[in-house]
């Protein structure tokens, strides 16, 4: 798939089929991820993927949201902040925060690519959750992704997509317009 049609494709996925994604096609997704930007070279994530039924319904009722037990397979996204704290100080947790979005678009991507529809989630009671899933005290829940095969809505929902201008500011916060040409070569006449 080209990669402009796989971003406009890539949408959040809360209804699935019966049929059960594939476990390879998900490492194969979890796999891309590596090829992630990471501050000093530090890939501080983990991936838990939970196929267990009871497991996927339990996580459900913490992120209450029950449509998350239609998925076949369920990814619990964890960062250790240790390292990049070591080299970085407060900062690591910033570049922990910034690695774990790179790191989750690059998969979701990567799902749409290979057919699979899949949804970021970032409500969940995480102390229970980090019960569920064993995760060690010095590591912190980053998201929970459901996967699947797409249920075909009946209802058709389309992108809200911002307009350019309103995300733009030149050279400066608050400056919506692009310097005029003759301004810039000017200024390279004083």
């Amino acid at each position: 798939m080209e990669f402009d049609s796989v971003i406009k494709k890539r949408h959040s996925v809360r209804s699935f089929k019966d049929k059960k994604a594939s476990w390879k096609l998900v490492l194969e997704a979890i796999d891309t991820t590596l090829e992630c930007p990471f501050a000093g070279n530090q890939n501080n994530l983990k991936f838990i993927i939970v196929e267990k039924p009871e497991t996927i319904k339990q996580i459900s009722k913490l992120c209450d949201q029950k449509w998350i037990e239609e998925a076949g397979i369920v990814i619990v996204l964890c960062s250790d902040n240790r390292n990049l704290e070591r080299m970085y100080g407060e900062r690591g947790k910033i570049y922990t925060r910034q690695q774990a979005g790179a790191v989750i678009q690059t998969f979701l991507l990567k799902l749409t690519d290979l057919g699979l529809g899949a949804c970021w989630i970032g409500s969940f009671s995480d102390e229970l959750l980090e019960q569920v899933m064993k995760i060690p005290s010095h590591m912190r829940i980053e998201a929970v992704i459901p996967i699947g095969y797409e249920k075909p809505s009946k209802i058709k929902s389309e992108k809200k997509k911002q307009h350019l201008e309103n995300i733009i500011n030149w050279e400066e916060f608050g400056r919506l317009k692009r310097p005029a040409l003759f301004e810039e070569s000017r200024k390279g006449m004083d």
